[in-house]
């Protein structure tokens, strides 16, 4: 198939050898978990070790990794020429619209010598239906799990790696300080929403893996609500929660304000919160485990009496994402239980919120990378609520 005017790797995000180094890590990794050749189908990880990025993912593709030899990576037709710009992979097995994708694989593992192999795939992930892992059994045998291999590769984030990551928080940051500057009484939902997402992409934003969290009045008071054209009256609170993304990395933001009138528990919930934020990056530092950042937020948030109010882990991992998430939550958590240590390079956002359900949120979020000695905030707006009398 001819390349035509498109040229190999013109648009990928990273020079060739960092895929090289990642792939060599990986394999490394494959071979002593005992895996001959690994399916990996979860957009994440295909961008980890390629570079193919497409929102075509809807449709089958799978990097087929062997610990020895050239990898293959099976595609569809209508995004090879995608596939041929974003990556250096050369060899391209690429199906038709008429094709069943699960054969197609089946018949590109026989033909490379595979099929007797230890074949592992990646099948924790969102994109892996059920009848295909078990289409691929029926043909193949025992299809053994490869989940969590390569998402342990990309928990630590090389220096390449997190410049993308600060550049999408430069574009976050924009986004909703033009969220901020649009909280009046008589603008919408959508008005903050249109200001935040507008803005963050004539920043440099490209297309995020989940949609701004923007509500308003009593709206607010239900986790992941979204903009619903709610007009925004005096006396009420307004709860913004946005991400952007460079080159697939992403970083996230959470802001409140308050029109007139804030009640004292709101005040106090607010207050809460900061403290809370504070407490979780103070206990981040490499060597620590994860859960010390969320102990250290529960324990300010449970001296405040507002245990009932907070019921979720104070932060998760963010890197490489697609839709239908900005995180990397399934990676790695801050969360009680989880004792794994952090590490130098590794990047959270610490999202803390408190509610009364039904009533209003309030709540505050940096996103961070762990450093030598603590952690980084990557963004420079105020953290108190802002204000606007009435």
């Amino acid at each position: 198939m001819s390349n035509q005017a498109v040229q190999q790797g013109a648009e990928s995000a990273f020079p060739k050898a960092e895929y090289d180094q990642r792939v060599a890590r990986a394999r490394k990794l494959l071979a002593g978990a005992g895996i001959d050749v690994m399916v990996v189908t979860g957009p994440e990880n295909i961008f980890y070790l390629t570079g193919q990025q497409t929102p075509g993912y809807y449709t089958f593709q799978a990097l087929v990794l062997p610990v020895e030899g050239e990898p293959a990576f099976v595609i569809r037709q209508l995004e090879y020429f995608n596939f041929i710009s974003n990556t250096f992979i050369a060899n391209a097995e690429v199906y038709q619209d008429g094709d069943q994708p699960v054969d197609f694989l089946v018949n590109v593992i026989k033909s490379k010598g595979w099929a007797s192999k230890r074949i592992a795939i990646d099948k924790r992930g969102w994109f892996l239906p059920i009848a295909t892992y078990e289409a691929l059994q029926a043909k193949l045998g025992t299809i053994h799990d490869g989940a969590g291999i390569i998402e342990q590769l990309r928990v630590v984030k090389s220096a390449a790696e997190l410049e993308k990551l600060a550049k999408a928080a430069s574009y976050v940051e924009v986004g909703m300080r033009a969220g901020l500057n649009a909280v009046r009484v008589g603008a919408t939902e959508n008005d903050l929403v249109a200001a935040m997402m507008g803005s963050s992409i004539a920043a440099g934003s490209e297309y995020v893996g989940m949609e701004p969290l923007v509500s308003a009045g009593r709206r607010s008071g239900v986790p992941h609500g979204t903009w619903r054209r709610g007009r925004l009256a005096n006396d009420q609170p307004v709860f913004l929660e946005m991400a952007a993304c460079h080159d697939r990395y992403h970083a996230a933001l959470m802001r409140s304000a308050w029109l007139g009138a804030m009640p004292q528990v709101a005040t106090d919930m607010e207050k809460t919160c900061q403290e809370g934020l504070e407490a979780a990056i103070q206990a981040i530092r490499p060597g620590a485990p994860c859960e010390a950042a969320h102990n250290a937020c529960q324990k300010v948030i449970d001296r405040a009496g507002y245990t009932e109010n907070f019921k979720k882990r104070a932060g998760y991992s963010v890197g490489i994402s697609f839709a239908p998430d900005w995180g990397e939550g399934g990676i790695l958590s801050l969360y009680t239980g989880v004792t794994t240590e952090l590490r130098q390079g590794m990047t959270f956002h610490i999202p803390v919120a408190l509610r009364v359900f039904g009533q209003f949120t309030v709540g505050v979020s940096e996103t961070v990378v762990v450093t030598e000695t603590g952690c980084k905030s990557l963004s420079a707006i105020d953290r108190p609520i802002l204000r606007i009398p009435g």
